[in-house]
């Protein structure tokens, strides 16, 4: 965790401020309309569409991007479950779909395949046919259930 503190202009999209301002580019900008996903990340917990949401509304909000899945050197499970199943094909989804999969795992730690797919249902990825990611997001909860 850390505290950011920067001053930006009232129109400015989180997407924007992140990306631009911030350097964190792991959040990608897809269809810049809160279509495709792959700007989600996580606010206060809850997936949200960054392209959507102007930065001045996320003060004194916690926000997480993909960049903050990692710890220490150390992949989310994940992050690592997405490697060993596959479920990374070009990888433009991939930050998105991961954050919708933390905010699941966060509120259901075993969620079933239809929880996983109503939770990714705004991510969409034109090259896996989601059975993989949804098999990587099963992984990583029985990872994550192990270990606690």
């Amino acid at each position: 965790d850390e505290l950011v503190t920067i001053s930006v202009p009232v129109h400015k999209t989180l997407l924007e401020v992140l990306r631009e301002d911030l350097y964190l580019t792991g959040t990608k900008e897809g269809c810049d309309a809160g279509e495709c996903g792959a700007c989600t990340v996580l606010i206060d917990g809850k997936p949200v569409n960054s392209c959507l949401t102007l930065a001045v509304e996320v003060d004194g909000k916690n926000v997480l991007t993909v960049e903050g899945l990692e710890k220490d050197g150390e992949l989310h499970p994940l992050q690592q479950a997405f490697i060993d199943v596959g479920a990374v094909q070009c990888g433009y989804c991939t930050p998105g779909m991961l954050m919708s999969a933390k905010a699941v795992l966060d509120k259901i730690p075993n969620p079933s395949e239809e929880q996983i797919r109503t939770a990714i249902e705004g991510n969409i990825c034109r090259c896996t046919g989601y059975d993989r990611i949804v098999k990587a997001i099963k992984l990583a909860a029985e990872r994550v259930n192990q270990k606690a």
